[in-house]
């Protein structure tokens, strides 16, 4: 008897792994000598595009008919103009994928991306690289890719290349790889190690929120760091926080790292992205956790790219939720 999704798990696990092997080389290769700039002016560099094209080609090989909802597309590789990079990241695709891709099927593969979404059938959900501040540091970003299936996300797979497999030993074994799939628990493994080394895991604890700790964006345009901390007044947290870039923060939540993730609005017109959550969300339920929007309402990933309908997101153990949800709430009133 078929376990659910159980080729899906392994072939996204794959392409995870995979694309994270390209993007620890570009960072010991190229991170300083030049990257692109995304219009809200965060640097990207040739491995969000690598990464995608080796995510996007390897789900086409096993599951052809399902689209892609990705964060790329090929437009900056085109052309003369695009020569250089293109000429870079295919090199560096054809690092890891099996079969040598010529610059047009690399292409096409990053362009197999631009599904719109939606609330009907399969489709995945790629973020190549999410946190690239942190990753051009050298610290916490994350491979995320999900599916999603009417509107419903069942299997998430995060890849954490440089995030401590234990966080009581920052200094020991770098790369966590997460993964869960609805109705059958999360786990995380070592990168690049076999399914033998999987390890169930499960939020904390903490029954009271003023023993908790939060766990925060670097950057502060990524959520209000203010209001972080009228929140944590209001619980009487002193725990300093736990900060970090990308979805590792959702890993760290579902491991016990830390308790409570808030993604606060920074102004009222921001909506989030699918790519940016579908992984994550779907980990944190399957470790025992609850995600919101600061409504209380649960994430929608049914509404195309965006998660349009909802306003901000809030994790935490399910001891805590309702408490921290309260607070959200009492501090954003009438703000949002």
């Amino acid at each position: 008897m078929s376990v659910y999704l159980e080729k899906e798990r392994a072939v996204a696990i794959e392409a995870v792994e995979r694309a994270s092997r390209v993007c620890k080389a570009v960072f010991k290769q190229l991170v300083n000598e030049e990257t692109l700039t995304k219009k809200d002016k965060s640097p990207v560099t040739v491995a969000d595009f690598s990464a995608q094209a080796v995510v996007n080609s390897i789900l086409e090989k096993h599951f052809p008919d399902d689209p892609i909802v990705g964060e790329e597309d090929s437009k900056d590789l085109q052309g003369e103009d695009g020569r250089v990079l293109r000429e870079r990241v295919v090199e560096l695709v054809n690092t890891t994928v099996d079969k040598p891709m010529s610059a047009e099927e690399v292409l096409r593969a990053i362009d197999r991306g631009q599904y719109k979404g939606g609330s009907s059938g399969r489709h995945w959900t790629l973020d190549p690289i999410d946190g690239t501040k942190g990753f051009l540091r050298g610290e916490q970003f994350a491979v995320c890719l999900a599916l999603i299936v009417d509107g419903q996300v069942q299997l998430g797979v995060v890849g954490c290349p440089n995030l401590p497999y234990d966080m009581s030993k920052p200094e020991g074994d770098k790369g966590v790889l997460a993964v869960a799939v609805q109705g059958q628990g999360a786990f995380q493994r070592k990168l690049d190690s076999d399914s033998r080394s999987e390890q169930p895991i499960v939020v904390s604890n903490v029954e009271d929120a003023c023993n908790a700790s939060f766990c925060e964006s670097v950057e502060s345009g990524h959520s209000n760091h203010g209001d972080n901390a009228k929140i944590a007044e209001l619980l009487g947290i002193s725990k300093q926080s736990v900060r970090m870039d990308s979805q590792c923060k959702y890993i760290a939540v579902a491991r016990g790292d830390a308790d409570i993730y808030l993604r606060l609005p920074v102004d009222s017109k921001y909506v989030e992205k699918i790519w940016d959550h579908a992984a994550g969300n779907i980990i944190i339920h399957e470790a025992g956790g609850h995600v919101s929007d600061i409504n209380g309402q649960p994430l929608d990933f049914s509404k195309g790219r965006t998660l349009s309908a909802n306003k901000g997101v809030i994790a935490a153990n399910s001891y805590i939720f309702e408490t921290v949800l309260a607070a959200v709430q009492t501090t954003l009133a009438n703000k949002y």
